[in-house]
């Protein structure tokens, strides 16, 4: 299950988490949003032993995170690297293997969608 960071609990887990973290800002009136939403339980499921936290934010429900990250258009997909800085983003909805792309070069890791999905 992916962590739901709010406007409250934000910086305290940032600043305690030594992981890689992936953040879907999303709004629950949004149907890109929800696709997206589905792939993050596969990507929480395929990281789980892996220093990666996946996240989301409601943006409707956390103005000052929105605000933060000047979330323009949801779905947003950022990745914050170890050293706590933004590495990359992505707008609108994307194929699984561009969110699996995303953590992986912060991991340094190759490997390709297939071979993930299907142990190739």
């Amino acid at each position: 299950m992916s962590i739901e960071l709010n406007d409250l609990n934000y910086s305290e887990f940032i600043e305690s988490t030594d992981d890689i973290v992936f953040i879907d800002f999303y709004s629950p009136f949004c149907p890109p949003c929800q696709e997206v939403l589905g792939i993050l339980e596969v990507l929480t499921n395929y990281y789980r032993d892996k220093e990666v936290s996946i996240c989301k934010v409601d943006v409707t429900q956390n103005p000052k995170l929105a605000q933060k990250y000047r979330v323009a258009s949801v779905p947003l997909c950022v990745v914050i690297g170890k050293d706590k800085m933004v590495k990359s983003a992505e707008m609108g909805a994307r194929a699984d293997d561009v969110y699996f792309g995303m953590i992986d070069a912060q991991l340094k890791k190759k490997k390709s969608f297939f071979k993930k999905i299907f142990g190739l």
